[in-house]
Formats: C-alpha cells, sequence, structure tokens
C-alpha cells in the first residue's frame, strides 16, 4: 500500500470534503500542479481532467492570461463592498456578458456561485411578483434537477438522498418529469395539468436548458421544451435558465437557451464565468423584472448580498475568461471536440456494455451496461472511478453514467488517451 504523504495526513486530520463519506472514502489525491488539460500530484503523476474539474474549467489550469490578469489586479484593486461603490472590472464584465445574452437581458447581479446565483434568481422571481402586489407563491421545477445546495437551490432541485434530511425545510415546489426522449408528451401533460390546477399561483419556472448534469447528463431537445415555455409566456410565468453548467459554450452555442425560441427572463450563470479559476456567479434579468425594483419605495429593494459581490479580481479573471471564449481558436476547439466525441461515440456504439449514448455539444455520455443497480451510491460507480483514476484520467462518473466535458484546450493526444481508457473500461470485467 503506498504511502500517505504528509500532506495527505495533514488533510485527512482536518479537512471534510464535498459530497464525500468521510470515514469509508480513499484517501485523497494531493495535486501540486495543473497546466492545461492535466494535472499532476505530488509524486509527479499526471492525470487528464476530462470532466474540467466538475464542469468549471474552461480553457485549461494556470491560464498564463489569468494569472497575468489577476496579478495586474491584485496590484491596483482587491476588493472592495460593492454595495455604493463599484469599479472597472465589474461593470466590464457585466457589459460583456449581457451583450452575448438574449437583448431581453438588462441588469447583472453578482454572487459567489451557482446555487446563489439560483437563490438570487428566485428571490427575483418571488418578489418581483410582490412588489408588483400580485403575490405567486409556486415553482415549478423538473424532477431529478440539481440548482445547488443552498436551502432554495435544494427547494427547487430533485427531492433525493442528497436533500432528504432537510425536507421539513425546503418550500413546496411542483415537480415535473423532463421531456427526455420518448417522454415527450407525457411530461408536457403533466406541466400543462399544474397550469390548470394551479393557475394564478405560478411564479417562475425555473430549468437546467437541454442537459440535466447531476442527474446523469440527462439530454432532452430544445424542440420539446419550447412547448413548455410557450405555455410560460402566454400564463405570464417568469422562466428561470440555469446556465451554471451549460453556459459559455458547453452545447454548442454560447448559450444552452440559444437553441429556445423563447427568451428567459432570468440566467443563471457562474462556473465558466472565470473559466473556473475563481468563485464568482451571476444572475441576469430582463428589464421588467427590474423595475419592479426600481422605485422610492426602499420596502421594494432586492435585500441580497454577499461579501464577496463584485469581487476585482473574480471580475479580472471573468474578463480574460470572456476574451479567450469570444475567440474564433476557441470555438474552431468547441466544434472539434463535438467532432471527436461523435467519432468516437460511432466506433463504440454497438459496444454490449454502452447503452443510452448522448451529446450536447462538448458533453458527451453513456450508461455503462450493468446488472446491478445505477444508483450513484452503487458500488459500480467507485469502481469505475478507481479503474480511470489509476489510469491517469479524471472522470468522475454519476453512478454508472460515463461522461468527457473536458476543458476546451485538450489536445488531440490527450483525448485519444481518454478515449483509450474508456475502451479498457468496456473491456474490463468492471459492470460484471
Amino acid at each position: 500500500m503506498q504511502k500517505k504523504s504528509s500532506l495527505v495526513q495533514r488533510d485527512q486530520a482536518v479537512v471534510w470534503h464535498p459530497f464525500t463519506q468521510m470515514k469509508t472514502a480513499e484517501a485523497p489525491i494531493a495535486i501540486a500542479k495543473g497546466k492545461g488539460a492535466l494535472l499532476w500530484d505530488e509524486d509527479g503523476k499526471e492525470y487528464i481532467d476530462a470532466i474540467a474539474s466538475w464542469w468549471m474549467n474552461l480553457h485549461g489550469h494556470s491560464h498564463p492570461n489569468f494569472a497575468a490578469a489577476l496579478k495586474q489586479q491584485a496590484e491596483q484593486l482587491e476588493h472592495v463592498i460593492f454595495a455604493n461603490f463599484t469599479h472597472e472590472p465589474a461593470v466590464q464584465i457585466a457589459e460583456k456578458v449581457l451583450s452575448k445574452l438574449p437583448d431581453n437581458q438588462s441588469r447583472f447581479f453578482f454572487s459567489d456561485n451557482g446555487s446563489t446565483a439560483v437563490e438570487v434568481g428566485l428571490k427575483m422571481c418571488f418578489q418581483y411578483w410582490h412588489n408588483i402586489g400580485n403575490p405567486k407563491t409556486k415553482i415549478i421545477a423538473f424532477e431529478g434537477a440539481y440548482h445547488g445546495d443552498t436551502f432554495g437551490a435544494m427547494s427547487v432541485g430533485g427531492r433525493s438522498a442528497f436533500s432528504a434530511p432537510f425536507a421539513p425545510y425546503l418550500f413546496d415546489v411542483l415537480f415535473v418529469e423532463p421531456p427526455l426522449p420518448g417522454q415527450e408528451a407525457e411530461s408536457l401533460a403533466a406541466f400543462e395539468q399544474l397550469l390548470d390546477q394551479h393557475q394564478g399561483e405560478i411564479a417562475g419556472f425555473i430549468f437546467e436548458p437541454l442537459v440535466q448534469g447531476s442527474a446523469g447528463m440527462r439530454i432532452y431537445e430544445a424542440a420539446a421544451l419550447d412547448p413548455f415555455l410557450a405555455h410560460c409566456k402566454s400564463e405570464d410565468i417568469l422562466i428561470i435558465a440555469d446556465e451554471v453548467m451549460v453556459g459559455f459554450g458547453r452545447t454548442g452555442s454560447w448559450w444552452a437557451s440559444d437553441f429556445l425560441a423563447h427568451d428567459p427572463d432570468i440566467f443563471c450563470l457562474s462556473k465558466g464565468l472565470t473559466g473556473g479559476t475563481m468563485a464568482l456567479g451571476a444572475t441576469t434579468c430582463s428589464d421588467r423584472i427590474f423595475q419592479a425594483f426600481w422605485s422610492d419605495d426602499k420596502y421594494k429593494t432586492l435585500f441580497h448580498g454577499h461579501s464577496c459581490t463584485g469581487n476585482p479580481l473574480a471580475c479580472a479573471v471573468a474578463l480574460a475568461s470572456f476574451e479567450l471564449t469570444n475567440s474564433e481558436k476557441t470555438w474552431e476547439q468547441i466544434r472539434w471536440i463535438e467532432q471527436q466525441h461523435k467519432a468516437f461515440g460511432q466506433q463504440i456504439i454497438g459496444h454490449p456494455k454502452v447503452t443510452n449514448m448522448r451529446q450536447k455539444g462538448v458533453v458527451w455520455a453513456f450508461d455503462l451496461q450493468t446488472p446491478d443497480s445505477t444508483s450513484y451510491f452503487n458500488n459500480i460507480r467507485d469502481e469505475i472511478w478507481q479503474f480511470f483514476i489509476q489510469r491517469g484520467l479524471l472522470l468522475r462518473p454519476l453512478g454508472n453514467t460515463v461522461y468527457v466535458l473536458p476543458p476546451y484546450c485538450i489536445t488531440e493526444e490527450q483525448m485519444g488517451k481518454v478515449h483509450e481508457g474508456i475502451l479498457a473500461l468496456l473491456d474490463s470485467a468492471v459492470g460484471g
């Protein structure tokens, strides 16, 4: 057995890791550095980060543009309270991101992660109706959704073992199955039934556009979602798009919502906003929503904020990431990754262990055929993880779902090694 390093021992004495049963978990891997799509542990072992470190890292680790932006900003202004003050990086990133969003988006509210971006979106939605004197109390969301781990975000997420201890404290939400392939009609009918049953009560509809990430990279088509949004428009229900995972090119366009016929009223953003380099979130909204808060009445203020709201360092890095994302080279790389996924998918689609293959943009996934339960808590997930990590591949399965969602900078050689690892998995005894 490999001897634990001093760093790992110190970690295990004091750190509590996310989504980890600390008693039974393997010792963490001590990462010493990263560059591009690669990570190295303290012993020098190399790993290909094929999931962009929880879907955040757009352009690769330790990007020199980000380091330069961070250094320059740190030497000028590291932070200032964002109530009653402003600064150039915050205004610039708001202007630039809004320029890529639908024309109806006019205001940019800063927070510090995806969960808080969702919290702000929900508060904007509920308070909008309160401020105009027509309070509505219901939200519709999709089963299996994941919107974050704060209480509002948990409330609109699919009920599961992850939220079970907090069930008594979550507000009631109207859930409907998403329009996944083969169940579009049933899903829409259930949605329409909720509209009929709760007419005049529904404040908003929140969803992950086209890809439900944590549910197992479940993908549905824009054409299947559009009727839901058409109903929302006709019933005057606010539309909240959680683009935290899928934004900034992940689906092959700036936003997954670009594929939709109807523009959301509220966007929730994070992850790729800074290219995964620093914590930053944002919630944008239409002018219609903003105007409900624009008042001489101080009670109509949106009373929400974070200590690091509009942090200049994070905003400076976000600007560097935006410029890279906006470059022709990045979009060429996105198209290349899409083609790589398609070609490899065709190579393995007939394998007896491969089922339910799907892709949207740079998001590619399949389910490993296994006789056992496909639950997140099944041992198959741990077996797959160990199989890949031993081969220097950071591929973190969701239950029996294997997915690849790489940084845009991944090379042909690195992608080839990812594919070799997946082929080896399919030919192994993992999964029975």
